[in-house]
């Protein structure tokens, strides 16, 4: 009987679909509108639908990946669940107090601190005190955290959050907390900061812990129903959740973690972008993924995905391994809109998937992206393969009435401002993971997917003089895709300030082997068999009096003098790297991480090469007209079924390729080569 795995991407207007035959090989696909009032529904009713048009039984399913937005729209939207906060006595403002710093871009004149997740009243302290060594110093008053328990259990408090002075260095403490808030409010959920992120620099470390207390209620509420549902269905196998680092978690884990699945979606989407870039034999990408609601873009150097540990969710800080990813609101459903002054705009609110666009006719009035695109004829009135047909007239309406009328403009030079807008957008968040950086765009492919990202590709490159565009085989369920790829992913890490000359080389080596058993403990636990288990060490280091830390690899399995002389010498490379300096200064080692890596069945890789014996000629159906931002005028264009394009085909612009999931736009100057994977590559002549 033939084995099978599902990728489930949730996007904010479409959820995608991959079955993947692990016995022969074999892929289909399926888009389906997204629930946003209950994602449950269409990933459940999308998966009974793939599985029944092709004849697959739910107990033949091996696998079942899925990335989902639950966790980041939670704390974006700010519906997470109300939170207590546990914190040392003296600790009471912590969040208050954050950070000094104000929000990149913001007028100094009126910007203000933004909300924080859980109120003072909501923080009780609980007296006790543990040193940066681990001693402690005070013992934990037990009567002071069963009352402060009772107390968040009278105010329906469901989730709390504790974070203790130094726990990272012992989080004895913080176990005794749990022990007798457990005793106190069996039901509470509760999130420790020496579980989840047990290192220095007290506000993050809160801040983080009390994220994830605040999503986990409804993350592990949603996570528990799929599995719940799919036990029904009769589906065995287990499922596993897409983190923010690129890898893969099981359910268990994102429940107790879910902080950790906040990037899970656009994680997956630049997994997929590594996968096409390699290949098409491309080292060094820009993912561009454009969806219904946002774009996600994130630079790739060598087939490695830049990973953060200074990420944002948001206003606030997590110091989470986390691919560095710039999303903006601008995507098919970002809605064009006037200001008081009469300026255009573009985004960030989005029709999303209900009502959606308005060509949709689903209710929405307000223009967006997709009806300018419409409109210029960029796209077909059937989309998603007749899934839905969409309303040109409408769209023109609705431009007319709300953006061309009130601007004096025709229809067609209004509708090309709203793609010139969000192109202009796009290139500034690519700018952002890229020059801003220190990296030269030009010097890098633009792999463009999303449901609209091929669409706007080459509008976006030509502003960055970039000259290679790559669309995948199947841009619109690439994020999916990513999902197949991904292999399993941990990190831990804990905080040992190691001064120099005199680091203690013996602690150094007990602590990482303290990570490492927790990692072993969680490969035993996703049943990861030794033969693909793989463990790094790295280090966070900082010249001394420094504030900030430059994460190396630490060479091997051993810390011994030659090891930490490697290591230093390779800080002082990337310090220089990253900064444009290094200096003759002693260096402080302050963190130890380890991240964990579990590789996948050789079988889950999903294939990529067509089979098709159709010539090019048999590909054209047809030709209409479409309207180019740099001719600003029609022109007639050559449109292709792209299923039936062969290896080796080249297409010059203007030409339209049409798809199940998605649009790819090549330009007049530019031609596009289909390569032995299916990817289209895009070059100017």
């Amino acid at each position: 009987m033939n084995e099978y795995a599902l990728a489930i991407d949730v996007g904010g207007t479409f959820t995608d679909i991959i079955l993947l035959n692990m016995t022969t090989g074999d892929v289909h696909l399926l888009k389906t509108p997204s629930t946003p009032y209950d994602p449950s529904r269409g990933f459940v009713t999308g998966i009974s639908r793939i599985l029944e048009a092709h004849g697959v039984a739910f107990s033949q399913i091996r696998r079942i990946f899925h990335g989902t937005t639950i966790a980041t729209n939670a704390i974006l939207e700010g519906k997470g669940t109300p939170v207590g906060l546990l914190v040392s006595a003296g600790f009471k403002y912590v969040l208050e107090i954050g950070r000094h710093n104000m929000a990149r871009m913001s007028n100094p004149h009126v910007w203000v601190k933004p909300e924080r997740p859980v109120p003072p009243e909501h923080v009780l302290e609980v007296p006790e005190r543990t040193a940066f060594d681990g001693a402690i110093l005070e013992e934990l008053d037990e009567d002071a955290v069963r009352s402060a328990a009772a107390r968040f259990r009278d105010e329906g408090i469901e989730s709390i959050a504790v974070s203790l002075t130094h726990s990272y260095a012992n989080a004895s403490h913080e176990r005794r907390v749990r022990e007798l808030v457990q005793e106190e409010f069996p039901a509470a959920h509760l999130s420790l900061s020496s579980e989840v992120l047990p290192v220095f620099r007290e506000y993050e470390r809160t801040i983080t812990t009390v994220l994830n207390a605040y999503v986990m209620p409804r993350v592990s509420g949603y996570v528990e129903n799929l599995d719940r549902e799919l036990e029904d269905l009769g589906v065995e196998a287990p499922l596993l959740i897409m983190k923010s680092n690129g890898g893969v978690i099981g359910a268990e884990t994102a429940i107790q973690q879910p902080v950790h699945t906040a990037l899970s979606g656009p994680a997956a989407g630049v997994m997929a972008a590594i996968d096409v870039a390699a290949n098409a034999g491309v080292e060094d990408c820009i993912s561009f993924d454009m969806g219904g609601t946002s774009t996600d873009v994130s630079l790739v150097n060598r087939r490695t995905p830049n990973v953060t540990l200074n990420g944002q969710l948001g206003d606030w800080p997590v110091q989470l391994p986390m691919l560095d990813i710039a999303t903006i609101g601008a995507g098919g459903g970002s809605i064009a809109w006037l200001t008081a002054a009469g300026n255009l705009n573009v985004g960030p609110r989005s029709a999303g998937g209900a009502p959606g666009p308005v060509c949709y006719g689903q209710g929405g009035t307000e223009p967006t992206v997709t009806d300018a695109n419409l409109v210029l004829g960029r796209i077909d009135d059937d989309i998603a393969g007749g899934v839905l047909s969409l309303d040109v007239q409408a769209a023109k309406e609705a431009i007319q009435e709300k953006i061309a009328g009130p601007l004096g403009l025709d229809l067609h030079r209004a509708a090309h401002g709203i793609l010139q807008i969000v192109n202009y957008n796009m290139m500034g968040a690519i700018r952002n993971v890229s020059v801003e950086r220190g990296y030269d765009p030009r010097e890098f492919a633009l792999v463009a997917f999303g449901g609209a990202g091929p669409m706007h590709a080459i509008s976006v490159a030509r502003l960055l003089d970039m000259t290679t565009v790559i669309a995948p085989p199947n841009p619109g369920v690439a994020s999916a895709y990513g999902l197949l790829v991904a292999d399993f992913k941990n990190d831990y890490a804990r905080t040992s300030l190691q001064k120099p000359p005199h680091y203690d080389l013996e602690t150094m080596e007990k602590l990482y082997r303290e990570l490492e058993r927790e990692a072993d403990h969680w490969f035993d636990a996703e049943a990861i068999p030794p033969g693909r288990r793989d463990v790094v060490r790295s280090a966070d280091l900082r010249y001394i009096h420094q504030g900030a830390e430059v994460t190396v690899e630490w060479p091997g399995r051993m810390v011994n003098p030659t090891a930490l002389e490697t290591t230093l010498q390779q800080f002082h490379l990337e310090h220089s790297r990253t900064y444009g300096f290094s200096l003759d200064q002693p260096v402080e080692i302050v963190t130890l991480r380890v991240a964990a890596r579990g590789r996948q069945d050789a079988n889950m890789t999903m294939p990529l090469s067509r089979h098709s014996d159709s010539a090019p000629a048999q590909a054209l159906v047809g030709q209409r007209p479409v309207y180019f931002d740099h001719m600003d005028h029609f022109v007639p264009s050559d449109i292709y079924d792209r299923a039936r394009l062969t290896p080796g085909t080249v297409i010059s612009g203007p030409a339209i390729l049409e798809n199940l999931d998605s649009t790819v736009v090549i330009d007049p100057g530019w031609s596009g080569r289909i390569d032995e994977c299916g990817n289209c590559i895009m070059r100017p002549i």
